[in-house]
């Protein structure tokens, strides 16, 4: 039986993200469920990436991580970034995508930021990208 925080956060509905970077021009991107704005002053986000993430180890070594807003339009660049994972297939290569700040950004997306790491948070399963 689920708990009364485990029936609550069930009903909340995130936004979704995905997670772009690159390590030795070795592009990774992932769906990510866990993310917020944490600071406006400075300003800073928060976006948490599974320890069991193809991209994680990638993240790990980044400098940056590019974060793109998913819309509803944007369901494809969502299915092949949350359904697929890059241990088998080559996410890149089924989207439209350019360098900018040394990170891929997803042609698709209208809505992304390029962010520096400015720290890595264990947070349990995930790890939290101060950016």
């Amino acid at each position: 039986m689920a708990s009364p925080f485990e029936r609550l956060v069930a009903t909340l509905d995130y936004p979704l993200y995905v997670i772009t970077t690159a390590s030795q021009s070795q592009p990774a991107g992932c769906l990510i469920g866990f993310a917020t704005q944490c600071s406006i002053h400075p300003p800073r986000f928060l976006a948490c990436i599974s320890k069991k993430n193809h991209t994680f180890p990638i993240a790990r070594q980044a400098c940056t991580l590019a974060v793109h807003v998913i819309d509803a339009t944007d369901k494809r660049i969502a299915e092949i970034f949350g359904g697929e994972t890059g241990d088998e297939v080559d996410k890149f290569s089924r989207v439209r995508w350019h360098i900018a700040h040394g990170v891929p950004i997803l042609d698709a997306c209208e809505r992304w930021f390029v962010g520096a790491v400015l720290e890595q948070i264990d947070a349990g399963d995930h790890v939290g990208f101060l950016l």
